[in-house]
């Protein structure tokens, strides 16, 4: 496109203020901008954020109802039951199948913790020293092998491939990371690495902020960004090829999708998995029970009769406290951890209702170059807007959606705090992992003595199956388990 047109685009969009300083850029000042400029959709930009102004204020002054989960809505993982054994079977028999395919979110940093690199490459303090990128990959090879061998298939056929979500600050670092540590024992060509969308920083009435003279102002569109990056090229030489068509290519029919800093990740659940398949849905929730009715997390729930997640602020507190008459449980007690399940059509369809869904914004403080000097402002209250989507913003347009309740305990420890804070932080991570890797070894017969700590690798165990040997023995050192048979050498 010419810079005539462009520039023509800008005005009619009412965004040309973005050339102002057009006369004073080098000419290579002016080639990056105008390819950002470019690759920007300013009319769908403009849309975004009129519509999310719009919803912003039909949320204010809307009275929404807003009610629990129905009977029936959403079922409980209960172990060693014969529910779960069918689950799990069902799951199983569709990752030996080559139909499960895994969606990670992994676009943060660990700003929170004092680190720069991807949250990804964090070491929360195991004894092992192994990354959340690690374990999780090791699950992945460790549920492949458990797939082939108890749905008897031939050896190395089982593949569950791994679509890495990035964000532009975090693509490389990450790439790197894996090549550097051959991709922790998985083939190359099943950890498909591709990149969440951005979209400009605006200001509070809507006009394009930009970052220096020469460059606009950009943010993460949230990790509901997820759906419009399935369908973005993987390469820029190659456009055809999309994370959907790599999907379809393989003709996986089911994925999990799950966000990087939950040490006690199930990848690839085959019991969520099979549960998914069983009830027949084309998007399913797993989350955990509230710890308490005041606890600040978002719950599955009803809006004006739809499925959605309602914010722990939009929710009474008569509602809150509210409990069920026979089991005395709390009634929105479903907590939301960003744990999903899709099936491969259901992510394709969500082209035809994207546009219908509001962005929400976040109000921040922008750095910007100030109108018309240019000179960088960095501002101490907030002077603009991100606009985000989130990923279960799509829950109110599935069709079958169902929801599985599992234990905190065995799959819930979020990474979200610096170290120290006594909260979801690496202390509190590195300490339920290693709690669930006693209760593997207790619930299949053996002693761990007080004070003894054993890290079972992924690789000897995916959730506890496998470890019938130990049976009897008792453990009296701690040590890090990367074969079964090491076991011994901890053992009285």
């Amino acid at each position: 496109m010419s810079i005539d047109a462009l520039r023509a685009r800008y005005d009619a969009a009412g965004q040309g203020h973005l050339f102002t300083f057009w006369p004073q850029l080098s000419e290579t000042e002016r080639a990056t901008l105008a390819a950002q400029l470019e690759a920007i959709d300013i009319e769908r930009v403009n849309r975004i954020y009129t519509k999310a102004v719009s919803a912003e204020q039909i949320l204010a002054t809307a009275e929404e109802a807003i009610e629990p989960l129905p009977q029936g809505a959403s079922d409980k993982v209960t172990p060693q039951s014969v529910r779960e054994a069918e689950w799990r079977a069902t799951g199983l028999g569709a990752i030996a199948r080559g139909e499960v395919g895994v969606l990670l979110m992994a676009g943060g940093q660990g700003t929170r913790l004092g680190s720069s690199a991807p949250k990804g490459c964090y070491d929360i303090g195991l004894p092992s020293h192994k990354s959340l990128f690690q374990y999780q990959a090791e699950r992945i090879a460790r549920l492949q092998q458990v797939a082939q061998e108890e749905m008897g298939k031939p050896a190395g056929s089982v593949i569950v491939p791994w679509y890495i979500m990035t964000s532009g600050p975090t693509r490389r670092e990450t790439e790197d990371y894996f090549k550097t540590n051959a991709y922790f024992g998985l083939r190359p060509e099943n950890v498909i690495f591709f990149e969440q969308g951005t979209l400009p920083c605006l200001t509070m009435d809507g006009k394009i902020l930009l970052e220096t003279k020469s460059r606009v102002a950009v943010a993460p569109d949230g990790n509901g960004g997820l759906y419009a990056a399935l369908r973005t090229p993987l390469s820029p030489t190659d456009k055809t090829r999309t994370v959907l068509s790599d999907l379809e290519s393989r003709r996986v029919l089911y994925v999990h999708a799950y966000c990087v800093d939950n040490c006690l990740v199930r990848v690839a659940d085959p019991v969520f998995v099979g549960y998914g398949i069983s009830k027949q849905a084309d998007c399913a929730a797993k989350v955990v029970p509230k710890a308490h009715s005041t606890e600040a997390v978002g719950v599955v729930a009803l809006r004006d009769a739809k499925f959605s997640v309602v914010e722990y602020s939009e929710i009474s507190a008569a509602q809150g406290e509210a409990r069920d008459a026979t089991t005395g449980e709390l009634l929105f007690r479903a907590g939301n951890i960003a744990n999903h399940f899709y099936t491969t059509a259901f992510l394709r369809g969500v082209a035809a209702f994207e546009d219908d869904l509001a962005f929400h914004i976040a109000r921040k403080k922008i750095p910007h170059a100030s109108l018309p000097d240019g000179a960088p402002v960095k501002p101490t209250k907030p002077n603009g807007m991100k606009l985000e989507m989130f990923v279960f913003d799509v829950f109110p347009y599935t069709t079958g959606f169902a929801v599985l309740e599992v234990a905190r305990t065995d799959e819930f420890s979020p990474l979200k705090n610096a170290p120290g804070t006594g909260a979801d932080d690496p202390e509190t991570s590195r300490r339920d992992l290693l709690a669930q890797h006693r209760r593997f070894l207790e619930a299949a017969g053996a002693t761990v003595q007080e004070g003894v700590e054993i890290e079972l690798s992924p690789l000897v165990t995916y959730a506890g199956e496998g470890l019938a040997s130990v049976k009897g023995k008792t453990y009296t050192r701690s040590g890090v388990i990367s074969a079964l048979e090491e076991l011994d050498v901890l053992a009285a």
